[in-house]
């Protein structure tokens, strides 16, 4: 008993010790970031903005208070920063021009088309762009390729290889573990759940990834071709021959690149465009600098708020195993709208949707939310790499809906994927089950664990899901303005590029953030207005509280997403399947792009 007493005196000594050198910490970086915040960084003439882009690449930016404080910060770049920096470099006379450096990124094409544009506007102002990369992936030489030079390393590569889509097929892989899946769903090209029950694409899937990743690399190419005046039919030969394992010294006479130097010598190629002599040094930003700097906010005048959603649509959120995925959590979402419609100062609000979906009844949730706001003030839809099935079926309520030609949409249908692990239970563990029962399905929760489910259940989930279908399919007639039988002709749950979702009505018009945001203005008809965004970035306290309850780490979770790769998404979904809601209306394939 003396030992016990020990113990638990000695636990007790060490999580107050561990509380007192947190709040150490947390006081310590609490003073560091009241100091940094009273400097604003002031821009010296004749500088360059360095971008080094490298990792994910969000909507809104993560401000990862922990992460910094601890070191264990992944490489997260938000758009909305990278954008607003290159908006301000333009418009500041001090900066000359941008030194762009890709490497690994990790986001859709959407996103890098939005860039792309930002930075082809910040040519059109006079100001010149270099690009370097040691090995650029295909992601990043698109990027690169708007700048007024392209140099790589002599002995680096250039990735163009076109675009592919590899789905996975889990069947044979989870039956080994007594696990087999129970489908309903609505439409024939609602194909997610071909992975739980199927070895190979249906035909109507193969039709519509075909559509999809063909009118995605006709964008590249027509944007690539454009910028560095090589013919398409070029480009095309080149990806065909596998360009990153070519000599490097033909991306030249291939007009692929301007140049070659080293990483150390592409300092003198800055020099030379900026008019320094080589023993002068170059006046660098950075992109944080660029943002301190320039203030061009407009806090006195009516705002636009801009709202982001990315990541899957939850009733609850739900951390993972070593992270927390971005999720649009349906509970937050709707109170949010609630307090926007609310606040006087707000005029109107963009929606920043990047989301394939999730459940079904939390998406009707925020499109009633949306709706209801929109009664107040004008919604608008920004849709970035896709907003299709849940998140489009959270559009229908806005007045105005704009995406980009790369924008993945429509998806219009549900499905209900069951896990059945009663093989697993009975065959593999040895369990036995028995029951009792007042009423023929009184005992359908154990359906899917102790037995498998029943024709009758699957035929009342059928129908659920049917109605479900329905009253999608109205939320989309009644919000674009078509009759029933239009938006079946077009739905089914197929996705859409957003080059051919304009043509059949699913979307007003193409164009970016920005361009969204100036046509809330003009239905809110307010002229001189800034704009503020949301949610919120959590305060110091909560990110730490988070951090030691665990529900933060982000680190870890990308660090696993680095490691396994394509793995990455499938072991999250198989981990993650019984925290899903049943019936899911979510993106009917996943998207898997080399």
């Amino acid at each position: 008993m003396k030992q016990f007493f020990k113990n638990v005196a000695a636990t007790i000594v060490g999580i107050f010790g561990f509380g007192i050198i947190m709040v150490i910490l947390a006081v310590i970086t609490l003073i560091g970031m009241i100091c940094n915040s009273s400097k604003t960084p002031s821009l010296k003439d004749n500088s360059v903005m360095v971008m080094k882009l490298q990792g994910q690449i969000s909507d809104q930016a993560n401000d990862d208070w922990l992460g910094q404080l601890t070191g264990n910060q992944y490489n997260n770049l938000g758009m909305n920063n990278i954008l607003s920096a290159i908006k301000k470099a333009k418009q500041e006379d001090k900066v000359k021009g941008i030194y762009l450096e890709t490497g690994i990124l990790s986001t859709d094409y959407a996103t890098l088309l939005e860039i792309r544009s930002a930075l082809a506007d910040f040519k059109k102002s006079g100001k010149w762009i270099i690009a370097y990369g040691d090995a650029m992936t295909q992601g990043g030489y698109y990027l690169a390729s708007v700048a007024n030079k392209v140099y790589v390393n002599p002995e680096g590569s250039v990735d163009w290889h076109g675009i592919a889509s590899q789905t996975q097929y889990i069947k044979d892989v989870a039956a080994k573990f007594g696990v087999h899946f129970t489908i309903v769903k609505v439409g024939k090209y609602k194909s997610f759940t071909e992975m739980y029950t199927e070895d190979k694409m249906s035909d109507a899937n193969r039709e519509q990834v075909t559509r999809y990743i063909g009118g995605l690399w006709n964008q590249i190419l027509a944007d690539v071709s454009k910028s560095r005046n090589i013919s398409k039919d070029s480009l095309n030969r080149y990806a065909d021959g596998l360009m990153a394992f070519d000599d490097t010294k033909l991306l030249k006479s291939r007009k692929m690149v301007d140049g070659f130097c080293y990483y150390d010598e592409i300092r003198d190629v800055i020099k030379k465009q900026l008019g320094l002599k080589t023993d002068e040094k170059i006046c660098q930003v950075s992109m944080s600098d660029v943002n301190a700097a320039v203030d061009d906010s407009n806090l006195l005048g009516d705002q636009i708020a801009v709202y982001y959603c990315q990541g899957e649509i939850v009733r609850v959120a739900t951390p993972g195993a070593f992270g927390s995925e971005q999720q649009i959590v349906s509970n937050d979402v709707i109170q949010d709208l609630q307090d926007l419609g609310n606040d006087k100062n707000i005029k109107a609000v963009v929606l920043r949707i990047n989301s394939g979906g999730g459940d079904a009844y939390a998406s009707e949730q925020i499109w009633r939310a949306v709706s209801q706001l929109n009664k107040k003030k004008p919604v608008v839809v920004s849709m970035g790499g896709m907003a299709a099935s849940g998140a489009y079926y959270m559009s229908m309520g806005a007045s105005y809906i704009m995406a980009q030609p790369t924008t993945l949409t429509g998806s219009i249908g549900i499905f209900g994927a069951l896990p059945d692990i009663s093989d697993l239970m009975t065959k593999k563990l040895g369990f036995k089950y028995d029951e009792v029962k007042t009423n023929r399905n009184s005992a359908y929760g154990s359906a899917g664990s102790a037995r498998p489910w029943s024709a009758e259940e699957i035929g009342h989930l059928q129908a659920y899901v049917n109605r479900g279908y329905g009253l999608f399919r109205q939320r989309v007639a009644d919000g674009r303005k078509m009759k029933t039988k239009e938006v079946e002709k077009i739905a089914q749950g197929r996705v859409w590029l957003g080059t051919d979702a304009k043509s059949i009505k699913l979307i007003d018009g193409f164009g970016s953030l920005d361009d969204a945001v100036a046509k809330a203005a003009q239905l809110a008809k307010v002229s001189d207005y800034g704009t503020t965004e949301y949610p919120m970035p959590a305060d110091w306290i909560d990110q730490l509280l988070d951090g030691l309850s665990g529900s933060g780490g982000n680190y870890l979770d990308e660090q696993l997403r680095l490691t396994l790769g394509d793995l990455y998404q499938p072991f999250m979904m198989i981990r993650n399947i019984k925290e899903k809601e049943p019936v899911q209306a979510a993106m009917p394939f996943v998207l898997n792009i080399h």
